[in-house]
């Protein structure tokens, strides 16, 4: 089966709680399905898959567009320990594909603050690159658009981002050709349920109490809090949430790059004696020294690597054993980079926690997949 069509949508969801940071599945999902091409394709998929699955799926033809819902029209800029832009609303890019039988396959390039960025370079470069293809020839497609540009040093950033959109839509468009998940087109299941932590934040301790004690009401037996304070803060806050949902919760903590090496290690003593699951992004992620010290100064496990798209990122990460715990975000690898991060992670014993911080419902449901298909599976990121 060839690939005749692409399509990607730049989406924009309204979102002001949290300052932009938290998933709204509801609203990213709503706001898909509300778009009548869409639902249409959805709803046609059965006629459409009636064509004998061994032809050749070749595909068709690529358009990029874009599509904005409810733009709030303002960012703001966090200038903390380090420099980061945010949206006031929820931004993605979803990616279309068809094959010349008809099959559609779905797929979403994570794109905060920019999504029309990404659907520009699906347009305008990937779509010449891939139209035409045989579906079943995924990691060839993956390998010749992600070296395409890396003679330019394109070989990270939102033109990843924008091939792996395409990567997902197109194992999505394989699991129905096949009439099976995409986890079991990938190589099969390895497991039948997926953990999931949820993801709270704030900067006044009894708020993000009041978050934990919510989410453990809702069934959550992890949780993620997002700080970014000083030490002092950080510790009130996490001793606060621990003293509110007990032992018996697993505590994790994101700290967004906000210490440098010294300070990191500082932090994470402290965190020893609060018996947490991890301690994320302590620092400069491209300090491989720096990480490299971090955890080997502490017994506090070091989860990072949401910022990174490709295998060929971690060969020194793993060799070096910078960090303990692998968070590849699949709307930022692709499926296919994913299971090539985890295959190599699998070798030095390194477990992977998906990272979903900024995905859509699109990429939230090729996480789940990715998630029940490889064998180093920890626990999968999630927000209510």
């Amino acid at each position: 089966m060839k690939i005749v069509n692409i399509e990607s949508f730049p989406i924009r969801v309204s979102n002001q709680s949290d300052k932009g940071r938290k998933i709204d599945t509801k609203n990213i999902n709503t706001a898909m399905l509300a778009n009548n091409e869409l639902s249409e394709k959805a709803d046609s998929y059965e006629a459409e898959n009636k064509s004998d699955t061994k032809r050749h799926l070749e595909v068709k033809s690529m358009d990029s567009y874009e599509t904005i819902i409810k733009d709030m029209g303002e960012y703001y800029i966090d200038d903390g320990s380090n420099t980061s832009i945010y949206s006031k609303s929820h931004e993605t890019t979803v990616v279309k594909i068809e094959t010349d039988t008809g099959i559609i396959g779905w797929g979403e390039a994570q794109s905060p603050v920019s999504p029309n960025t990404s659907a520009t370079i699906i347009k305008d470069i990937v779509t010449p690159l891939t139209i035409g293809k045989n579906i079943f020839d995924v990691e060839a497609i993956w390998h010749k658009n992600y070296t395409a540009k890396r003679e330019r040093g394109h070989y990270t950033g939102f033109y990843i981002d924008a091939i792996c959109g395409v990567d997902i839509a197109i194992w999505d468009a394989i699991g129905k050709a096949l009439n099976m998940s995409t986890a079991q087109a990938m190589g099969g299941i390895h497991r039948n349920k997926v953990s999931l932590y949820n993801g709270i934040g704030g900067t006044i301790p009894e708020e993000v109490a009041d978050q934990a004690e919510w989410s453990v009401s809702k069934g959550y037996k992890y949780l993620k809090m997002h700080l970014k304070e000083d030490i002092d803060n950080t510790i009130e806050i996490v001793t606060k949430v621990r003293e509110r949902v007990g032992e018996s919760i697993g505590l994790m903590l994101d700290v967004h790059m906000g210490f440098d090496t010294f300070n990191a290690i500082k932090l994470g003593k402290e965190l020893e004696k609060i018996n947490l699951l991890w301690l994320e992004s302590p620092s400069d992620p491209i300090d491989i020294p720096g990480l490299c010290e971090i955890s080997r100064s502490l017994d506090l496990p070091i989860a990072n690597g949401e910022w990174t798209r490709t295998k060929y990122e971690m060969r020194e990460i793993f060799e070096k054993r910078a960090y303990d715990i692998s968070m590849p975000d699949i709307a930022r690898t692709g499926l296919t980079g994913g299971k090539q991060i985890a295959t190599i992670a699998e070798l030095y014993n390194i477990p992977i926690s998906p990272h979903v911080g900024g995905g859509g419902i699109v990429s939230i449901a090729a996480t789940l997949q990715y998630s029940l298909g490889i064998p180093n599976f920890l626990i999968m990121e999630h927000s209510e």
